[in-house]
């Protein structure tokens, strides 16, 4: 018998958890969620309406209900957390990891964040509040303060003999990191050459001075970019003098990679992306409402724009028929330079300095294109109507829209930064306006001018 596929996996788990559920037994689901990991028991969680979501939470004990949180959803997370006391949350303090700890004090409201701080440990307290200082997009909101740091003049058996002693080692530790008597950063000393050095020599004569240390005002983007170019399983985080704060892995770093990939889809669609898929319908509704209502405006602007050429319409029907494939055109063709822009924003190709090349280079495309394609269309026209002088029109049309498209596309994601206003989110929205209003009003000016 072979193994589900990953895609399958977490589908037969939920399966089964359902169909126990439906079975009525309470101890059989209980046994069941005992032998799911964290991330499974989140995902069964997302994965259910409310009601039932209930019943499992009360049937998790209480350790693998706090690893659960972490992976959960802010709008799920959030059900759960309005439910539990302060005792109850600084029990998962000792849980969790202190990023991951942050991430869930940052939900609650701040008079309950300083009753559960005030509550904990000192020590543990301060590593928290650490985290708690920076923003949840940094490095700094990233790091994990517990590590484990040695000096560059100790000698390897030394390290040996500490690491012994500590018996425990933090998670997805494959180096530890050298700094100097004022706790500045100086180097990493990988695993690989502590475990195959001779024993006698010191940290300093083999640890690696190339691998960077993060700044910790640094974006968790270019964090997670930093990682990918390096190969880094985990870096340490200074700040502006170079002095250790902390160090990020690579589960945090994938973490940022799959939100941003979720951000990028679901954004243009105006859908948060910790929204909870089984919430309830009036919660939806009004989060829902708002960009229809956005997208509801734009059309209006478009209709406007049509029906200021109602008469040459009239006279002309077969603009009537054509006027889509002007909007259309230019939609695509502008979506995929927006596309690329913000792919290339997000991977650092694109910057300031080499923006009015892009734009040049997508201008380029953009006529080359609508040359190509409106001599096409202007000839399908011109027989499907027998009309030359439509023909003409049109094809001047789609190159008209699809020139401003690429612009468009080129531009507006610099420019929508620059107001504050994610253009993963209202990049779309804005070019569809774009793109419609023009072809619209160029294709309909045109066909009034020449048809006068």
């Amino acid at each position: 018998m072979t193994n589900p596929s990953h895609q399958e996996q977490p589908v037969a788990t939920l399966a089964e958890v359902i169909r126990v559920y439906g079975s009525g037994s309470a101890e059989e689901t209980r046994i069941l969620l005992a032998s799911l990991r964290a991330p499974e028991i989140a995902h069964v969680l997302e994965s259910i309406p409310t009601e039932m979501r209930r019943f499992m939470w009360e049937l998790l004990d209480e350790e693998p209900r706090n690893l659960a949180l972490q992976h959960l959803g802010e709008d799920v997370r959030g059900e759960f957390l309005e439910d539990m006391d302060t005792a109850q949350l600084v029990a998962v303090a000792d849980d969790l990891d202190t990023d991951d700890f942050a991430d869930i004090l940052q939900q609650l409201p701040q008079t309950i964040t300083h009753q559960v701080l005030a509550s904990m440990d000192a020590v543990d307290r301060a590593r928290v509040e650490a985290v708690l200082s920076y923003d949840e997009d940094s490095a700094g909101g990233l790091m994990n303060t517990d590590t484990i740091t040695v000096r560059p003049r100790h000698a390897l058996e030394l390290v040996f003999r500490y690491l012994r002693m500590r018996k425990d080692l933090p998670e997805t530790t494959d180096a530890l990191i050298v700094v100097n008597s004022r706790d500045e950063f100086v180097g990493m000393l990988p695993f690989a050459k502590l475990l195959t050095s001779d024993p006698t020599v010191t940290v300093r004569e083999v640890m690696d001075t190339d691998t960077p240390a993060i700044d910790v005002n640094t974006s968790d983007t270019e964090v997670a970019r930093l990682f990918s170019e390096r190969d880094l399983v985990s870096a340490a985080v200074v700040d502006d003098n170079g002095k250790l704060l902390g160090r990020i892995t690579i589960d945090d770093v994938v973490d940022v990679i799959i939100e941003d990939a979720d951000e990028a889809v679901l954004a243009r669609a105006g859908l948060d992306v910790d929204e909870d898929t089984f919430a309830p319908i009036r919660k939806s509704i009004r989060r829902r409402a708002v960009w229809l209502g956005i997208n509801l405006i734009t059309a209006f602007i478009a209709a406007a724009v049509i029906n200021m050429f109602e008469e040459t319409i009239a006279k002309v029907v077969a603009l009537a028929v054509l006027m889509p494939i002007v909007a259309s055109m230019g939609g695509i063709a502008g979506t995929q330079t927006l596309t690329l822009v913000i792919r290339g924003e997000a991977l650092g190709h694109v910057g300031r300095a080499n923006l009015m090349w892009l734009v040049n280079r997508e201008f380029i495309i953009a006529v080359l294109n609508g040359l190509l394609w409106a001599l096409l269309v202007a000839v399908t026209a011109s027989l499907a109507f027998q009309d030359i002088a439509l023909g003409m029109v049109i094809a001047a049309a789609m190159v008209i829209t699809i020139v401003v498209a690429a612009i468009s596309g080129s531009l507006l994601p610099t420019a929508l930064r620059k107001m504050n206003i994610d253009p993963a989110i209202a990049g779309g929205v804005v070019l569809t306006t774009i793109t419609d209003v023009t072809g619209f009003f160029v294709f309909l000016g045109l066909a009034t001018w020449v048809y006068a």
